[in-house]
């Protein structure tokens, strides 16, 4: 089997891991971290019907003290104190996390006097100040505040945690987590063009469930991140769980497809995958009725297909299958950053970054890598095609032409000449004393003639001209856009370079009809009837020589 272009090598799948780790550390570690000022504080589970009423203090209130919030959802209050040193415009935000239904801040200061509230999330249609951020901006005076944040949601990705920062510097820290969201939405969406593209032109189901899965991420990653809600005013909190369970189910069908696995040729493989699938249908039934469960069915579910996906791309490897050879490093590395974001809860350190940013960042890694591995594919499928292509364009003995190709040309050839009134030559060349040669010396000689004398031929013309053996010892040869006086010379050049190769298999010589066509107004059939047909005249004047006939006027 041909080898592609391209191989995907363990080195592209590490750059690729480190170029994330970088991101991540750029904002985790800038220069001007120290402007970030954690805040020590304590989340409370509000029970149901509770509502928070604007006290300076939660102490004493019917609130059961919890680590964070739970991944299944919940309302939430979060209380902090913290002390300003410095009069400046500060900004309240949310690490590890931008999945929020709905949040509210209060800010007391030590009298416990409200000095400013904000509020905001996904389903909320307060517009964010910043792009792609929850963050709300505040100027307080010196002194100690307290802060009380009310987040409530459906479902948490991870643990949202309040945090301060100076304007000036959150606005320069944000840039990165911002561009590299941006980006990867940008090539998935473009991916998700370009495999719809390929679904409808090559009618293949494989494309088709790829892009599917695509979409899926687009959804979930463009609400998680605030894209859609901020760009489209598109609020609806449930696009960030429900199309990752039907792309789930997609991706099932797109490995089965694109490894070949049948239920006759890999009965393990075929069947650990339907029962994903039918798994996976009952997590799609069990949201619709749990749907705070959503999220949580999501992130079990990702971490089955990618390991299904590695298995699946392991065995095949090992049964020899290139695809699945590629395919592999494509799913490791979606594997190794897709583990990473669906077990993290929080990122320490980090504020800027978030861990839906890593999410984002591995189906961007895989998808590209995927890309690569279907330009392979087709590079593989030119490479057949082209080999076929050649084994029925060529002979096989003197790599010319064959009859075949060479009227395929000739014909249009023919009609390029009559839109341009260009001359045409057309030469027929056949060995006399061919049969002599064969029966005297055996048909390895007679191959060896033939060969040296297509290489004769080839030696003697130029680039753009067009020489084919017909078949036997008969060749013909295309001369385009050269006048009469030329192609005579050509002719003869080649009857001497004939008749020295010759010399080494006697008794070979060779007959040779030149026509040339001053105004193209025939087919190509004809014309070469006309070039065999003085190629006879000469065979019957003697043998071992060239005949010359023009046609200067139309018909």
């Amino acid at each position: 089997m041909p080898v592609p272009w391209f191989e995907i090598s363990p080195n592209l799948i590490r750059k690729l891991l480190r170029i994330a780790a970088v991101l991540i550390l750029l904002a985790a570690c800038g220069p001007a971290r120290a402007q970030q000022l954690d805040l020590k504080g304590q989340w409370y589970d509000a029970p149901p019907g509770w509502l928070y009423a604007g006290q300076p203090s939660l102490n004493g209130l019917a609130l059961t003290a919890v680590d964070g919030p739970a991944k299944t959802g919940g309302r939430y209050i979060y209380q902090a104190d913290f002390d300003i040193a410095q009069a400046q415009a500060r900004v309240i935000d949310f690490k590890n996390s931008s999945v929020i239904d709905r949040f509210h801040h209060w800010v007391f200061d030590d009298q416990g006097h409200l000095i400013g509230q904000e509020q905001g999330g996904i389903h909320s249609r307060e517009a964010n100040p910043f792009f792609l951020r929850h963050a709300r901006e505040m100027t307080l005076a010196p002194g100690h505040y307290r802060l009380i944040t009310e987040a409530a949601s459906p479902f948490f990705l991870a643990q949202p945690l309040p945090y301060l920062d100076t304007l000036e510097h959150y606005r320069q820290t944000i840039k990165a987590g911002n561009a590299l969201t941006m980006l990867c939405l940008g090539v998935l969406l473009a991916l998700a063009f370009y495999y719809a593209a390929l679904a409808i032109s090559r009618r293949n189901a494989t494309d088709a469930l790829y892009c599917l899965f695509i979409l899926g991420n687009l959804l979930y990653n463009g609400t998680a991140l605030l894209v859609y809600p901020d760009l489209f005013g598109m609020h609806w909190f449930y696009l960030i769980s429900m199309p990752i369970l039907f792309s789930n189910v997609a991706y099932v069908f797109f490995v089965l497809r694109l490894l070949d696995i049948t239920r006759d040729a890999h009965p393990r493989l075929y069947r650990s995958g339907m029962f994903l699938i039918w798994l996976f249908a009952g997590f799609i039934v069990l949201a619709l009725g749990k749907p705070n469960w959503s999220l949580e069915l999501d992130r079990i579910g990702v971490g089955l297909f990618m390991s299904y996906g590695v298995g699946a791309g392991i065995v095949r490897s090992r049964q020899g299958d290139h695809t699945a050879r590629n395919y592999l490093f494509a799913v490791v590395a979606f594997f190794v950053l897709g583990a990473i974001s669906i077990s993290l809860g929080k990122l320490d350190g980090a504020y800027t970054f978030y861990i839906e940013h890593l999410g984002l960042l591995a189906v961007t890694v895989e998808a590209l890598l995927l890309a690569l591995v279907l330009a392979g594919q087709f590079a593989q499928l030119r490479m057949q095609f082209e080999r076929a292509h050649e084994n029925a364009t060529r002979d096989a003995l003197t790599n010319l032409q064959n009859r075949r190709a060479f009227f395929e040309v000739g014909s249009i050839e023919v009609e390029r000449s009559k839109r341009h009134a260009h001359p045409l030559t057309v030469i027929f060349l056949d060995l006399d004393n061919f049969k002599q040669l064969n029966d005297s010396k055996g048909h390895h000689t007679g191959d060896a003639a033939l060969r040296d004398i297509a290489g004769a031929l080839l030696d003697t013309l130029r680039t753009n001209d067009l020489v084919a053996r017909l078949g036997g010892d008969e060749f013909s040869i295309l001369l385009s856009e050269i006048d009469y006086d030329a192609a005579v010379a050509v002719a003869s050049k080649i009857s001497d370079a004939v008749k020295h190769v010759s010399r080494d298999y006697a008794p070979v010589t060779c007959s040779i009809g030149m026509t040339w066509f001053g105004a193209v107004d025939r087919s190509f059939a004809d014309m070469m009837k006309a070039a065999d047909d003085l190629m006879y005249e000469a065979k019957l004047g003697g043998k071992d020589k060239v005949l010359f006939q023009r046609f200067d006027t139309l018909r």
